[in-house]
């Protein structure tokens, strides 16, 4: 009975990807406040004094900026949360191993999308 060996990234790999995670999640994390603090807006531009088709015209865009806003801001809550789960893969040693495949996911697409659970092989499976 042979014992399958899973080839996976080394230690120092992984601590490479984890600071790169952690970067991410960083940034990720203020843009989502920019998204959160746009959305939560009074939007009060400064239009009381204008005239009433102006005024209208700036409530559609506003009900329209608060919809993007709220959208931007959910994709980017789901973007944090893959890059936390990549950060529990890193942690369980099983980052960067495509779900699929079983093999190691290349490290210039880890690098670009460090939450990916795919290969590119197995991705252009899926279509």
């Amino acid at each position: 009975m042979s014992t399958e060996v899973k080839e996976r990234y080394s230690d120092a790999d992984l601590a490479e990807f984890k600071s790169l995670i952690q970067a991410k999640i960083s940034k990720a994390q203020e843009q989502l406040e920019l998204y959160r603090s746009a959305y939560m807006n009074d939007g009060n531009n400064g239009t009381d004094d204008t005239s009433p088709t102006f005024k209208a015209f700036e409530e559609g865009s506003e009900t329209m900026s608060k919809e993007a806003n709220s959208q931007l801001a959910i994709r980017q809550e789901k973007f944090i949360r893959d890059l936390r789960n990549a950060l529990v893969r890193i942690e369980s040693k099983t980052f960067g191993i495509c779900r699929v495949t079983g093999k190691l996911i290349a490290k210039e697409r880890l690098k670009l999308v460090p939450h990916a659970t795919l290969s590119i092989e197995a991705k252009n499976l899926q279509r």
